[in-house]
Order: C-alpha cells, then structure tokens, then sequence
C-alpha cells in the first residue's frame, strides 16, 4: 500500500469517527456503553470509577488555540478537567462560564483545566468564544476530532458534545459527564478525586 493510500485510509477513518461524534454532537445521550464494566453512573448522569478500575487516559497533544504546543502529559501528577466543546455548541455556550469558575477556584488546589476545541473550521471563532466567555485555561485545537478519537472504547470516553472528563492525578479516567454542567456538578466530579490520597 502506498504512502498516499494509507494517507486517504487513515484520513476516511478519522473523518468517519468524527461523523458518529458529530451526530450526537449537542445532546445528552449516550453511544450505548453505559453497561460496560468498571464505571457506574449516578442519577445526576456523572459516571465514575473506582481507583482500581480506571482506564489511563489517551496521549492528548497538539497544538492550543494560541499555538502552544501542549499536551495532558504536560499536568502529570495534577488532576485535569477535560472539556470537549465547540463554539457552535449552544450547551457548551452555557457552561462556558461555570467551567472557567470552577477553574478558578481549583486551580491552586493541583486541578487543571484543558478544553479540546473540535469541529470548529475556523479557530477565530473558538478564541471569539472563549473571550466572550472569559476562559483562560488552554485548550487543544482539535477540528477533525483526531485527538478525541485517541480515546478507548468502553472506558469514560467522549460520545457526545459538550462532554467533561476528569482524569487523576496518576492519569486515569474518574468520571465523565456528557452535557452541560453547573459549577456545583463540576464540583460533584473533582472533590471525590481531590480528596483521594495522593
């Protein structure tokens, strides 16, 4: 197979996944793996895990909104609030605030923030969004859901847009969320994971 080949390949598979992201972009409900083992999921729609049980989270890099180059790597031994969001994404227009919040008031406790900006064609209008909205943590620039994508299946992965991810301080997935959220579940989601044992 030549290099232009497994190119095509490799782009018609990213662009697929994207697509099946895409189609529950926006919505609360889930792709169906709610019943895997190894994570419950509580009335208020937050799905936790156990220490024991916890899948380590995907290799997240690239590029931020500004350019920087940043990965989740970059915050270990911190726990990091993972945001999936796009400009065009009403839910996510509404959390926007309670994230940057919840930010603000954890950031000197060992809890980072990181967005992952998907589907947004043109950057200009995630940094208009995140101006409006007065976020100042990063966020990856991620158009075509390549690094969402990265991701195992069955474990508290992305299936909807907004979705928020918490990952521990040894940089597995505690708990998810995939809707918009008030400051108070933000809070729900990190202090069971701040208040483990470092």
């Amino acid at each position: 197979m030549s290099g232009t080949t497994r190119r095509r390949t490799r782009l018609a598979a990213t662009l697929g996944a994207a697509a099946a992201l895409a189609l529950t972009a926006c919505s609360s409900g889930s792709s169906g793996s709610e019943g895997q083992a190894g994570f419950v999921t509580g009335a208020a729609g937050i799905a936790t895990a156990a220490p024991a049980a916890r899948t380590a989270a995907p290799a997240i890099s690239g590029k931020t909104l500004d350019g920087k180059p940043t990965a989740l790597a970059d915050f270990k031994g911190k726990i990091v609030v993972l945001n999936i969001w796009g400009s065009w994404c009403g839910p996510c227009r509404a959390e926007g605030k309670n994230l940057q919040e919840v930010s603000q008031k954890y950031q000197d406790k060992g809890v980072q923030f990181l967005g992952i900006n998907t589907r947004d064609v043109n950057p200009a209008n995630a940094v208009r969004f995140e101006q409006q909205t007065g976020i100042t943590y990063p966020s990856l620039y991620d158009p075509d859901g390549t690094e969402i994508l990265r991701f195992p299946k069955g474990s508290l992965n992305p299936q909807s847009i907004p979705t928020t991810i918490v990952v521990d301080r040894e940089g597995r997935l505690a708990a998810r969320a995939m809707r918009a959220l008030s400051t108070e579940d933000l809070e729900k989601m990190i202090t069971p994971v701040l208040a483990e044992q470092q």
